[in-house]
């Protein structure tokens, strides 16, 4: 096999850029030629073009009634409070736990509107500019807190308000879901989460009086999940998410409690260390290597705070920010998450 120049390396698998984002990396002395080829594919590390997370929607107050339409972002790459991006299409909370879209889009499902209803909602944005999110379909059914996840094309909805079904997404068209298969040895799924890898999505935290199991799926394929392991105890309403290889649970209960599952074996969950804050209703929004989680009530208040851990390590989490405003029952999405190979 020839050997091939690229970035001033001599190599049989030469370097390529780490990615589009202004914190990637383009090791070594590239040629302009080289550096515009990536350019156009859209693969050279752009000042602006940041890693970004979104917290949508949630409770700021006590009963439906306090339901917010209101759509944050934060920088993955740098810690601080997260600041306004856009509004819902319908004002609700209790949306999917989990992060779906991929690098481009990010999505956000069901969940309870201002009167209490549960809604087959499914809204849209993208990442690249901020506004407010569009309508992308339907679930087959109305899902409150279903355990949400994506690869780079399709995203999965699974369980949610008593359901045991899961829903897929092709991403770069906007529809209605379609049956996937069903989530397996449970009957009662309020309170799920939901990671990925590029090729294995991974559903925890069920409320059903076994709340511990851990369940997966392959996306690219269609049928019923199977066993992968136990969480370390029965909770719901974790923070979850994950990068390609390891996926992170966190709070539930509300408990301060972060543990951590290797995506490709099964088994049962380990231990990572703490949050700042006992918390349940969380979510968890990824770069490749930080995740940022709101810690969304301590059981009876409301919280603001975002903590921040990094995921390759162990140990406890440190203060990222604050949410712009203080709301629990959140929905998030990131423009990079274990679903996605870069």
């Amino acid at each position: 096999m020839p050997k091939r120049y690229l970035g001033n390396i001599i190599t049989d698998t030469p370097t390529a850029p780490a990615g589009p984002y202004e914190n990637s990396v383009a090791s070594g002395v590239w040629s302009v030629a080289e550096a515009e080829t990536y350019t156009r594919a859209g693969l050279w590390p752009t000042a602006g073009n940041a890693i970004i997370g979104l917290f949508a929607g949630g409770l700021t107050a006590g009963g439906s009634s306090s339901a917010t339409n209101v759509i944050d972002f934060i920088k993955l790459s740098s810690a601080g409070n997260a600041t306004d991006f856009g509004d819902l299409t319908v004002s609700r909370y209790e949306l999917g736990g989990g992060s779906g879209g991929s690098s481009t889009i990010g999505l956000f499902f069901g969940g309870e509107n201002t009167s209490g209803t549960k809604v087959n909602v499914v809204d849209y944005i993208a990442f690249a500019s901020a506004g407010n999110a569009t309508d992308f379909g339907n679930l087959t059914g109305n899902r409150t807190r279903s355990g949400v996840c994506s690869s780079d094309t399709r995203a999965l909805s699974a369980g949610g308000a008593d359901a045991i079904s899961i829903d897929y997404f092709t991403i770069a068209s906007t529809g209605n879901g379609s049956d996937f298969g069903d989530l397996n040895g449970v009957t009662k799924t309020t309170g799920l989460s939901g990671l990925a890898s590029p090729t294995r999505g991974v559903f925890g935290s069920v409320a059903d009086g076994s709340g511990n199991a851990i369940s997966y799926v392959t996306i690219a394929s269609t049928g019923d999940a199977s066993d992968f392991g136990d969480l370390l105890s029965s909770s719901q309403k974790h923070g979850s998410g994950s990068n390609t290889t390891r996926g992170i649970f966190t709070g539930g209960g509300p408990s301060n409690v972060i543990q951590y599952i290797t995506i490709a074996s099964t088994g049962n969950a380990t231990d990572f260390g703490d949050l700042t804050a006992s918390s349940e209703q969380n979510i968890g929004v990824t770069s490749a290597t930080i995740m940022a989680i709101s810690l969304a009530s301590d059981g009876g208040s409301k919280l603001n705070t975002i903590d921040q851990i990094t995921i390759a390590t162990t140990g406890n989490a440190t203060d990222f920010g604050d949410l712009s405003v203080t709301r629990n029952n959140v929905g998030g999405a990131s423009t990079i998450h274990g679903g996605l190979a870069a």
